[in-house]
């Protein structure tokens, strides 16, 4: 019996956006959008020399080397830690690295944060299912602090008994540690909790490999028949193209 759901966060209960955070060209080439913000900040505040281009080249450089140990592995890199990885390659040491990092985070998420729009309905639906169900959040994200504003202002706090981000745990789904803290969060059983998600990676084949039940949530997927046909790994029990059809889908499970 299903007793409580999870939710992914970025484009499942809260849209991303990526049109507004879609690279720009600057100076002959493709860079992130935060990019210039985050130049002009440390050239403002740090003095740093470095054009653009040679910026991107140089954080391009710092995520290469970071990579095989975090991201590549299961293993989350804090925003926070990037960044002050990013400081001591420019030449910054102590309390310099620190207030770097820190300033290039509030700007790096700041406009991360601009571009979030909450589903008007989302609330509402949570809301009717919080009334049966232990609701919980599980998300890949690499500042908890941000991911976790965004759950406030949408309105989402009083309906969520445990939030579990990658970047507090250290661990980023599909990892099975991160949904192992989840049902913990919920005090349930992982076969009691119905994950809901739209990565197909990260989320139907994490949850499936802890023993929940999983719904693919495919609002924000372009082709999702093409994009299930391309994946290897344990097939979703339930897709949704909505949220609000979730409170019927687990009136039905209920019968």
């Amino acid at each position: 019996m299903i007793r409580g759901i999870v939710f992914d966060l970025f484009d499942t209960l809260v849209d991303q956006n990526h049109r507004r955070l879609a690279p720009i060209e600057v100076g002959g080439r493709r860079v992130s959008a935060t990019l210039p913000d985050l130049h002009a900040f440390a050239r403002e505040r740090a003095g740093i020399a470095q054009t653009i281009p040679e910026f991107a080249d140089l954080l391009d450089s710092v995520d290469e080397a970071l990579r095989p140990t975090t991201l590549d592995v299961g293993v989350e890199l804090p925003t926070v830690d990037r960044f002050a990885a990013l400081a001591r390659r420019l030449g910054f040491g102590g309390a310099e690295i620190e207030s770097l990092a820190a300033g290039l985070t509030r700007v790096h998420m700041g406009t991360l944060r601009s571009a979030v729009t909450i589903p008007t309905h989302h609330e509402a639906v949570l809301m009717t299912l919080a009334s049966r169900f232990r609701l919980g959040l599980c998300s890949n994200f690499s500042d908890a602090e941000t991911a976790r504003t965004v759950v406030a202002e949408a309105g989402f706090l009083p309906h969520l008994r445990s939030l579990v981000i990658s970047e507090e745990i250290g661990i980023r789904k599909p990892r099975r540690e991160i949904f192992e803290a989840a049902a913990a969060g919920l005090e349930l059983e992982p076969r009691e909790i119905l994950h809901v998600g739209d990565s197909l990676k990260a989320d139907i084949a994490g949850a499936a490999a802890v023993g929940m039940g999983t719904v693919w949530l495919t609002r924000r997927i372009r082709e999702p028949e093409e994009e299930l046909a391309r994946y290897a790994g344990p097939r979703p029990d339930f897709a949704l193209d909505d949220l609000r059809d979730l409170p019927v889908l687990m009136a039905r499970l209920a019968v």
